[in-house]
């Protein structure tokens, strides 16, 4: 094709793309600072689990003022990266001055610092509970490199801190981030206890409001997701307590589907395939009826 051609439908096309609309600059946050950027994100929850899990994923190091040397470094870049990138998020905050993004930047990375101990601690509660749940895993190590609920609880611990302290869309980006990779879908505004475990996780969604306690454990496909939606008087969707209640030691089978702003009494076992929308009181056994086997002749009854 003639290079003439060629340049003409590139130039055209990069100008028409360049110019940005009435709908285009109203998605848009005012000023023209950069916005976040996914990959310095995800790089933010690689250093978190070197510093988490940093035996497995950076280098081993007995000596203790050794790693404290190889979490440091990794604990600046950390820092560095978390700054520039909630400063950019900050944008979307309606309620900010643009002078105090950066100091507030800097205030919010130094707290999720501080909160990183508590995440480690109940990342090894949930590392602990998938061993003690799956005797498919031989020791630690396979559940720490191998099981996706490790990688996804990782990010949802730091999206969750995150969005706790109210910082625009980084806390998603992070959980999608991990939805993308492992199939499991949490919302970080979910609040999830100590000794969390999903077994296997492809397909398991969890809603923004739904409360979980401790040594809960789900399977694949369960869905704790919301059953309806409330309105207010302009008919804009209201941002209410919607997903169901689980209270501790529950455990819920495949591709159960708990819905709306019930409660799941603790200690019970609710079945697969179940769909349920009403609150179950503790030490509940919730299970499908028996199947019905239906015998037919020459095809007769299909």
């Amino acid at each position: 094709m003639d290079q003439g051609r060629i340049n003409e439908v590139l130039l055209r096309n990069v100008a028409r793309l360049s110019k940005l609309d009435e709908k285009e600059e109203g998605m848009m946050p005012t000023g023209s600072a950069p916005l976040p950027d996914v990959e310095e994100v995800r790089r933010i929850v690689s250093l978190a689990q070197r510093i988490i899990f940093t035996d497995y994923f950076y280098k081993r190091q007995p000596e203790e003022l050794i790693r404290q040397h190889y979490i440091g470094v990794n604990m600046e870049e950390f820092y560095g990266l978390l700054r520039r990138q909630i400063a950019r998020a900050l944008q979307f905050c309606e309620e900010c001055s643009e002078e105090d993004v950066l100091p507030t930047a800097e205030e919010l990375s130094l707290k999720l610092i501080d909160h990183l101990p508590e995440v480690k601690r109940l990342l090894y509660t949930d590392v602990e509970a998938m061993f003690q749940n799956d005797p498919a895993a031989r020791n630690y190590g396979e559940v720490i490199y191998c099981y996706p609920v490790v990688s996804t609880m990782t990010h949802y611990r730091l999206a969750h801190v995150l969005h706790q302290m109210q910082v625009p869309v980084i806390p998603r980006i992070i959980t999608e981030q991990a939805h993308s990779r492992t199939g499991i879908d949490i919302h970080p505004g979910a609040t999830i206890g100590e000794y969390f475990a999903i077994d296997h996780g492809t397909g398991v969604v969890i809603g923004e409001t739904t409360i979980i306690g401790n040594h809960v454990t789900l399977y694949q496909g369960v869905t704790l997701g919301a059953k309806s939606f409330k309105y207010d008087a302009d008919g804009n969707m209201l941002n209410v307590p919607r997903h169901p209640i689980i209270e501790d030691n529950v455990t819920i089978y495949s591709n159960a589907s708990i819905l709306g702003r019930i409660t799941i009494g603790h200690d019970s076992v609710i079945g697969g395939n179940i769909w349920l929308t009403h609150d179950v009181p503790p030490h509940s056994r919730i299970l499908q009826s028996k199947a019905v086997d239906v015998s037919f002749q020459g095809g007769l009854g299909i």
